[in-house]
């Protein structure tokens, strides 16, 4: 998706937007705060945010979803756990992908996404506050669980206690280097460490 953002930002003779090292992360996210960084609230923010979310989903529809993570999230559910989803990606894409996969219930209303305030992304604590204060959730009393350095850093900002998923060793080297204390392999090994707890 970065990719295409890139290469639709180079054919309006965009492309000094965003430097080499934003262009070499690869990640979406990173590319449309760059952009609104340097044109805040531009309607040019804003297409590429539409664009973004298009996309987003467009992949929704055929994402695979983690080994064992939705009987996991139906476990938590069933046991009485207040789970919230916060991501960078729009809300629509978020519950698109739920509803797919039938988990939409375990979640709904809390799944706090990308706005058209994209200072709130995260590493910003603002949605991981949102999801804490709907639930009615004190920070020490939550666990967050990310794939990604900017989860790792929301919830260090937040105050809340953070599990690190990792799909492969350069994910978990990424999480290491953000601060993460524990970064798991399985979700079957977090369903084991949280058994129970509601």
């Amino acid at each position: 998706m970065a990719v295409d953002l890139i290469a639709w930002l180079e054919s309006r003779g965009l492309r000094d937007l965003v430097t080499e090292e934003e262009r070499n992360s690869l990640n979406p996210q990173v590319i449309l705060a760059a952009v609104d960084r340097r044109h805040p609230d531009s309607g040019l923010v804003a297409e590429l945010e539409q664009r973004l979310t298009r996309e987003e989903l467009r992949a929704s529809s055929s994402a695979m979803p983690t080994a064992c993570a939705d009987p996991l999230i139906r476990t938590w559910a069933a046991v009485g756990a207040r789970l919230a989803v916060t991501a960078n990606n729009s809300p629509r894409t978020v519950r698109s992908y739920l509803e797919g996969r039938g988990l939409l219930p375990c979640f709904d209303p809390h799944i706090y996404g990308r706005t058209q305030d994209l200072g709130h992304l995260k590493p910003h604590p603002h949605f991981l506050n949102r999801a804490l204060n709907a639930t009615g959730t004190a920070p020490s009393g939550a666990l967050m669980i990310g794939d990604s350095h900017f989860d790792c850093h929301a919830a260090v900002r937040a105050g809340v206690p953070f599990v690190g998923y990792a799909r492969d060793d350069g994910k978990e080297r990424e999480l290491r280097n953000a601060g993460a204390l524990i970064v798991l392999r399985s979700p079957k090994v977090i369903q084991s460490m949280v058994s129970g707890q509601a």
